[in-house]
């Protein structure tokens, strides 16, 4: 892991959004696929949440192996989505699952131990009636915007877990501390990459806002520009896996 300079945040977005406009299509099916297999697992009472968190590692190397194929000039086929679903990797991807589970389990925790659950019962009444909105002060805002930040600081630093297990055929928590410390270490790489991916999205929104207004087709563009802004960080995120353990080779394709 080298000592990158806070601008490489800049270039991993550049380099994120060059792989994305190589094949846009593809991509963009391929977010879709697999979130309506999220919602399918999430609709199954009872386990099906769980398994939905579970499978979030296996379903994120379809990405990060689209990427490479991409970077490799080769074509990507609906085929990536079994990329983290072939046996062994399967098995070890389910265990980092579990790591985002028992993290979601303590997120939740912290959330009702805030009474953020009830914060957001009195934005979601003071959005239904506007004209008598409850009181929400500035400072009942902090505890969300602190499990807000919390929330991403927990995703960005297991982002690699995945790839590393897949890739570098380590075990789940020698991925999971592998990538916390990658993250640790090129921290304000990361802050720089996230704040411009934020920024141009804000941006964005607010251009597509005062051009549609209320308009539904407005509503439409937001929505597809919010996957397409996923997408984004998702091929960011493979471009700083590479630069910071490299290329996966040839015998990093598959599982040993």
């Amino acid at each position: 892991m080298n000592n990158l300079p806070a601008s490489t945040g800049w270039d991993w977005l550049k380099q994120g959004t060059g792989l994305f406009r190589k094949q846009p299509a593809a991509l963009t099916t391929l977010l879709f696929a697999n979130i309506l297999i999220s919602i399918a697992l999430s609709a199954v009472p009872l386990i099906g949440p769980v398994v939905a968190v579970v499978l979030v590692p296996s379903f994120s190397m379809a990405f990060m192996q689209a990427c490479l194929m991409i970077e490799n000039g080769a074509r990507v086929t609906p085929a990536v989505l079994l990329t983290g679903f072939r046996q062994p990797a399967l098995a070890s991807l389910c265990k980092v699952g579990l790591i985002y589970f028992a993290v979601a389990i303590v997120l939740m925790i912290i959330t009702q131990l805030l009474g953020i659950q009830e914060l957001v019962e009195k934005m979601s009444k003071a959005a239904a009636d506007p004209k008598n909105p409850p009181e929400v002060s500035a400072m009942d805002m902090l505890p969300l915007f602190g499990l807000f930040l919390l929330d991403i600081a927990v995703m960005v630093t297991l982002c690699f877990t995945a790839p590393l297990t897949y890739w570098k055929h380590m075990g789940p928590g020698k991925a999971a501390f592998y990538s916390f410390f990658a993250v640790v270490r090129t921290a304000r790489v990361f802050v720089v990459m996230l704040v411009s991916w934020f920024a141009i999205f804000l941006g964005v929104m607010t251009v597509i806002a005062l051009i549609f207004g209320n308009a539904s087709v407005g509503r439409v563009v937001m929505m597809w520009l919010m996957f397409l802004f996923v997408l984004l960080l998702q091929c960011a995120m493979y471009a700083g896996y590479t630069a910071i353990f490299g290329k996966p080779g040839e015998k990093d394709m598959q599982p040993a």
